[in-house]
């Protein structure tokens, strides 16, 4: 039997008045969604604890089947396994953004989506200026997203449990003095933190993007911090192969330390451009190497980062055309199948941040008898009675 685990991020969310009252998911046309709700079913999870951050690194560990509540040590760790960081026992990984600050408040958590060289050129900036001992070591990522990494190398770390920080995708058009890093070792983050500043001040970088008519990266902004998590190998726990196909490293992370392939595919953005078309292709041709493919994508929770209802509904309807639709039928002219689709948590177009809460999920296959719900949204999995933890679900759809 082959499985598909389709994730729509950040999709749930909640009704719209520039959507004549529907949440995105109602407004979308998902005629490929609402046939799999039809001949499946249709329940809400709780992807993230309300103990937990609601990110998707709790809510992606939620989906690929492990208990976010004894698994999880934080964002950056997840994302330092995606570049092949390996991390010792006492070692820290931290993510570092790339933000553009106005007036002391988050303008852009991602530098205006700062492209990938000139990521770089800061990233060396900062190895080079910042780090004057063999503890501390930047590297560069994707675009905004980078990571930092503490070496112990005598088996000590300034940080624990106890420090604490927030995602900035979380503070747009807030304030940031209230939402600095603390807790043990938070003045090595916040020094850290403002020297940058002082670095891109009038960095060549910035020069360039000034006189491009550009908004210059103010900051870099560290969160996310956490030690490697201990996962048990995926076809251990489940007896089977699985793939991941994404453009976020967090996903290619959790791929990576559950033992997953990842599948880099042309075109791949994280962003509303991503190519839909050749992520559902390039899955169909993976289930011919494994039993799961689950295929991320990240446009609907970026579209409710940047508060753009229409970009969201229109990144719904892209993967449905190109993605549901023809896995799924690829998977029914195959034989014995099961597929299932969920975001990893709500993202709220209203406060443009992640969000605790039931998302609605649903799926159909081989052996799942269909309930009376006939289409895939917040409201109709309302209605439904079968409400369960998010890491559940992937046992559930691998269940004989």
């Amino acid at each position: 039997m082959k499985f598909v685990l389709i994730i729509p991020d950040g999709c749930a969310d909640e009704p719209q008045d520039v959507l004549a009252g529907r949440t995105p998911l109602e407004a979308a046309n998902i005629p490929a969604m609402d046939r799999v709700a039809t001949l499946g079913r249709v329940g809400q999870a709780l992807t993230v604890p309300e103990s937990l951050p609601p990110g998707s690194d709790v809510g992606t560990m939620s989906l690929f089947g492990y208990d976010p509540l004894q698994c999880h040590t934080g964002r950056a760790p997840i994302e330092a396994a995606a570049q092949g960081i390996e991390l010792g026992p006492d070692d820290w990984a931290i993510r570092c953004n790339f933000v553009t600050l106005d007036d002391g408040k988050m303008e852009s958590f991602t530098a205006h989506q700062i492209p990938n060289e000139e990521g770089q050129e800061l990233i060396e900036l900062l190895q080079r200026e910042c780090c004057g001992d063999s503890n501390w070591k930047f590297h560069a990522g994707v675009s905004y997203r980078n990571l930092l990494v503490y070496r112990s190398r005598d088996g000590q770390a300034p940080f624990s449990k106890d420090t604490t920080s927030t995602p900035p995708h979380d503070i747009t058009d807030q304030p940031i003095a209230p939402h600095l890093p603390n807790g043990p070792g938070s003045d090595d983050l916040r020094a850290l933190m403002e020297r940058s500043q002082e670095l891109f001040a009038d960095c060549e970088v910035n020069q360039r993007r000034i006189a491009r008519g550009e908004r210059p990266v103010s900051s870099i902004w560290l969160w996310g911090l956490g030690i490697r998590p201990n996962l048990k190998p995926f076809d251990a726990r489940f007896g089977k192969k699985g793939a991941v196909i994404t453009a976020v490293d967090l996903l290619r992370g959790m791929g990576r330390l559950v033992g997953w392939d990842v599948i880099e595919v042309p075109g791949a953005t994280g962003y509303t451009d991503t190519d839909y078309a050749a992520k559902g292709q390039y899955a169909i041709d993976a289930l011919s190497n494994v039993d799961l493919i689950t295929v991320h994508v990240e446009a609907t929770d970026e579209a409710s980062h940047e508060g753009d209802a229409t970009a969201k509904v229109n990144a719904l309807e892209e993967i449905d055309r190109h993605i549901v639709a023809p896995l799924h039928a690829f998977l029914e002219s195959q034989g014995d199948y099961r597929i299932l689709i969920t975001p990893d948590h709500p993202t709220f177009l209203r406060t443009k941040t992640h969000s605790h809460g039931l998302v609605p999920f649903t799926g159909c296959g081989t052996g799942i008898s269909a309930d009376d719900l006939t289409a895939y949204n917040e409201v109709i999995a309302s209605r439904s009675d079968w409400q369960i933890p998010g890491h559940e679900m992937m046992p559930w759809l691998l269940s004989k």
